[in-house]
């Protein structure tokens, strides 16, 4: 049978035979100490090890190394990692086993930095994704903190677009690629956009494979330039050229069709996968209504215009639905003789008719001497008939006369002086007007 060893409770411990070590522990104390001491990691000053974080207070990091006390670390040597938490293995630099309080003194950032260099240069090398805290700015850029080293963020290596205010980004962590390194004078660059635009290069390797040549999209307004406006498909990027902005509307500039953030609906054109360049249209959403033009705005039609603009060369007439015609200086004069004017709605002939280059040439001036010319023929064809009235009525006369007899004769002779009788009355009634008058004003005067 098994001896029953003595439980010592709280109340009856004997410290005195603790102290003496009589009978307490099963073991000698120095046996005991030394086992516990081979469960411990040999720790040497100067040395990096790994450790396992055991707490997080506001100020203190707690890390166990497996030596017999934990280290403390103040946590601001952890700025550049937010996300650290209870039961993260991280590295720690042995500063001394014991400090005069008896505590374990380690450091996260010497440790860092003594094997920063070799870090950064191996992210260089396997083009590695790292994680940095940016400190502050600096001329040209911003100050990152990666591996306890100072690297340079240049301005325009933090995004894609343009940066307005940079202290948006000071106290934060953000990953990182290594694009360059001054082996002898140690200094680091890194870049924020090389990630945005490896992405964005991956979106458009998937969204290029899926684009078909006449699909319909819908895309925003970029970037306008003299030539086009480029459009952002989600990832790609695409060109309408001036040219293929609309169909009917004299486009001088591309702002004058869209603006910047403008959404914009587009069909893909062309596209050119090896280069990845996107050609889009917007009028081709359409049909081309020149077709129909050809026949509405045939040569010699009149149509009603507004003079939209006026200038040296001439002036340009709109001519509705967005449709524009021109008509030069010189075909702009009215009946008046006076110069039509911006503003002014008229009528406008149809000189000149081209599918090919899309231009209608107008002329009002032409309408106004077609007009005269009109008048001119008519007064002419009325004279002729006339005269040849006349001429019927001269030739029946002369025939007339060929056969009248002396009776006839006698007739036509009194037949006049009863014509010059009648046309005597007139002129004898106005006579005796006037006469009346006369006297009347005479007898007034007097």
């Amino acid at each position: 049978m098994e001896e029953v060893k003595n439980v010592v409770t709280n109340e009856n411990f004997d410290w005195n035979a603790y102290e003496n070590d009589l009978g307490v522990y099963d073991h000698p104390k120095e046996e005991i100490a030394e086992a516990y001491d081979k469960t411990l990691s040999n720790v040497n000053v100067g040395e990096v090890v790994e450790g396992t974080v055991t707490g997080i207070t506001k100020r203190e990091v707690l890390v166990n190394i497996g030596y017999k006390s934990e280290g403390v670390i103040p946590v601001s040597e952890f700025r550049y990692n937010p996300d650290l938490k209870v039961g993260d293995k991280i590295e720690v630099y042995v500063e001394s086993a014991e400090d005069k309080g008896g505590q374990l003194v380690l450091s996260h950032k010497k440790a860092r930095q003594l094997k920063s260099w070799d870090r950064v240069n191996e992210a260089l090398e396997k083009d590695e994704i790292i994680k940095g805290y940016i400190k502050c700015r600096t001329k040209g850029g911003m100050i990152v903190d990666v591996f306890g080293i100072e690297a340079f963020l240049p301005g325009s290596q933090i995004d894609v677009k343009p940066i307005r205010d940079y202290d948006v980004y000071v106290d934060k962590t953000m990953e990182f690629k290594v694009v360059k390194i001054n082996q002898e004078f140690r200094n680091v660059v890194v870049s924020h956009k090389a990630l945005i635009e490896a992405e964005l290069e991956a979106q458009k390797q998937i969204i290029m494979s899926k684009l078909e040549k006449g699909q319909i999209l819908e895309g925003t307004v970029k970037n306008i330039t003299s030539y086009g406006v480029f459009v952002d498909l989600g990832g790609v990027d695409g060109l309408i050229h001036i040219s293929d902005l609309s169909w009917t509307k004299k486009v001088k500039h591309p702002s004058e069709f869209t603006q910047i953030g403008a959404d914009i609906e587009v069909v893909v054109l062309e596209i050119d996968k090896d280069n990845r360049r996107l050609s889009l249209g917007h009028k081709q959403l359409e049909e081309n209504p020149w077709n129909a033009f050809v026949q509405q705005f045939a040569v010699d039609s009149i149509h009603t215009g507004t003079i939209t603009e006026l200038n040296d060369k001439g002036a340009v007439v709109s001519l509705g639905d967005n449709v524009e015609g021109f008509a030069p200086a010189k075909q702009l004069a009215k009946e008046d003789g006076t110069t039509a004017k911006a503003g002014e709605t008229l009528e406008f002939k149809v000189v000149e008719f081209s599918k090919a280059t899309k231009r209608i040439i107008l002329s009002h001036s032409r309408l106004n001497e077609e007009i005269k010319r009109a008048e001119v023929q008519a007064e002419r064809a009325e004279k002729k008939r006339s005269d040849d009235a006349t001429k019927d009525s001269v030739k029946k006369l002369n025939a007339s006369v060929e056969k009248t007899t002396l009776g006839d004769i006698s007739g036509l002779a009194e037949l006049k002086a009863q014509m010059e009788a009648a046309a005597e009355k007139p002129k004898k009634a106005a006579a005796k007007k006037s006469a009346k008058a006369e006297e009347a004003s005479a007898e007034t005067e007097e």
